[in-house]
C-alpha cells in the first residue's frame, strides 16, 4: 500500500513540474505589435472660443450736412477706393442761402462803388481847396468800410457754397462695403451713418472671458476648425490683445494666412493657446474605435492584454490624440502591428 502511495505522489510531482513552465510561456507571449509606456507630456493648453471674421478697422461713411440722400451708388459687397464719391446729399435750404448771400454781395458791391465814387469827387474838391482834410478822411473811411462789406458778403457766399459741397458722400477708406441700407430719397442728419466700409487687413476676432485675459499673449497659437475661410491653413497667431474688458470679455485679434474677406462677420469655432499643461498624448494608432467607442489595449504585469474604454481629444498634431480618462501615467499600451501588403512581381 505504501509503495503505491509513493508512486502516485511522484507522478503528481512530475506532472506539476511539467505544466508550470508551459503556463508561464503562454502568459508571456504577445501578438506582433508596438508598446508604449504612458508618461505626462507638456503641451499647449488650448481653450475653445468663438471667433468672428472681421477687418482690422471699419470706416463709417457719415453724413456731414442735413438733407435728402438723393443718390447712393454702392451696395453691400461692392469694392470702393478711398476718396471715391458714392452718393449725394442735397439740402435745398442751402441753395436759397447761397442765393441770398449772392444778393448781399451785389448790394455790397453797389455800395462800395458809390463810396469810391464819392471818395474820388471829394478828393478832387479837396485838391482844389473846397473841402477840408476832415471831409476827405471821412470819405476814405466810408470807401474802406464799403470794400470790407463786399469782402464779408463774398466770404459768406463762399462758406454757404462750401457747405453745399459737403453733400458729396465720400468713401473714407479703400475696402469692401459691408452695409449700405439707407435708400436713396431718405432724409439724413449730420453724423448719421450711411454706409460701413472695411479698412485694413482681415483678422480673426476672438472674444475671451476675462478670467483668461491675462493668460493670452501676442504670438500665441490659434487654430480653427473650418477649411473654407482660408487657403488651407488652420493655424494662426494672436496679433493684439486689447487692453479693455467689455461685458466680461476681452477682445483679441489674430492673423490667419490666406484669410478670406468674402463673409465679414461670419462666426467660426476656434481654439487659442492660454499656456502649457501636462497631458497623456499618444499616437492615434494606439486608439481603437469600435461601435462609436474609443478603446485602448493595456499590457498587464503578466503580459496579458485587456481592453478599456477611454475618452480622447484632438491635439495640434493630427497624428496624435490626448487621452483624458481611462488610463494613467505608467500604464503600457499595445497596438497591433498591421502587416504590410504583399506586392506582386
Amino acid at each position: 500500500m505504501g509503495k503505491w502511495l509513493w508512486l502516485a505522489g511522484a507522478a503528481l510531482a512530475l506532472s506539476g513540474c511539467g505544466s508550470q513552465p508551459e503556463r508561464d510561456s503562454a502568459a508571456a507571449t504577445l501578438p506582433a505589435g508596438d508598446t508604449l509606456r504612458l508618461a505626462l507630456t507638456e503641451i499647449p493648453d488650448m481653450k475653445a472660443v468663438g471667433a468672428e471674421i472681421a477687418t482690422r478697422d471699419q470706416a463709417e461713411v457719415l453724413a456731414r450736412i442735413p438733407g435728402i440722400l438723393t443718390s447712393l451708388s454702392v451696395t453691400e459687397g461692392d469694392m470702393v477706393q478711398k476718396g471715391q464719391r458714392i452718393g449725394t446729399i442735397v439740402d435745398s435750404r442751402i441753395g436759397y442761402e447761397t442765393s441770398a448771400y449772392g444778393a448781399q454781395v451785389a448790394a455790397a458791391q453797389a455800395e462800395a462803388a458809390r463810396a469810391n465814387a464819392d471818395l474820388a469827387r471829394i478828393r478832387d474838391l479837396y485838391n482844389n481847396g473846397v473841402y477840408a482834410k476832415a471831409r476827405l478822411d471821412q470819405a476814405v473811411a466810408g470807401a474802406r468800410a464799403a470794400d470790407a462789406q463786399v469782402a464779408a458778403a463774398r466770404a459768406q457766399q463762399g462758406a454757404s457754397a462750401s457747405v453745399a459741397g459737403q453733400g458729396a458722400v465720400i468713401a473714407p477708406a479703400s475696402g469692401r462695403v459691408l452695409r449700405a441700407d439707407i435708400p436713396a430719397g431718405a432724409p439724413v442728419a449730420p453724423g448719421m451713418s450711411i454706409a460701413t466700409v472695411t479698412a485694413g487687413p482681415p483678422v480673426l476676432r476672438l472674444m475671451l472671458p476675462e478670467s483668461v485675459a491675462g493668460q493670452v499673449r501676442p504670438g500665441a497659437r490659434v487654430t480653427i476648425t473650418s477649411d473654407d475661410i482660408s487657403d488651407g491653413s488652420r493655424v494662426g497667431q494672436v496679433m493684439q490683445v486689447y487692453p479693455a474688458i467689455t461685458g466680461g470679455q476681452v477682445r483679441v485679434d489674430a492673423t490667419l494666412p490666406g484669410l478670406t474677406t468674402q463673409f465679414i462677420g461670419r462666426r467660426v469655432s476656434a481654439s487659442v493657446e492660454i499656456g502649457m499643461r501636462n497631458a497623456l498624448v499618444v499616437p492615434r494608432s494606439f486608439v481603437i474605435t469600435r461601435y462609436g467607442m474609443d478603446q485602448v489595449q493595456i499590457v498587464s504585469d503578466s503580459k496579458r492584454l485587456s481592453t478599456v474604454p477611454v475618452q480622447i481629444a484632438p491635439t495640434a498634431d493630427p497624428a496624435k490624440v490626448e487621452i483624458l480618462s481611462g488610463v494613467s501615467a505608467g500604464d503600457t499600451l499595445f497596438a497591433t502591428r498591421t502587416p504590410a501588403k504583399a506586392t506582386g512581381q
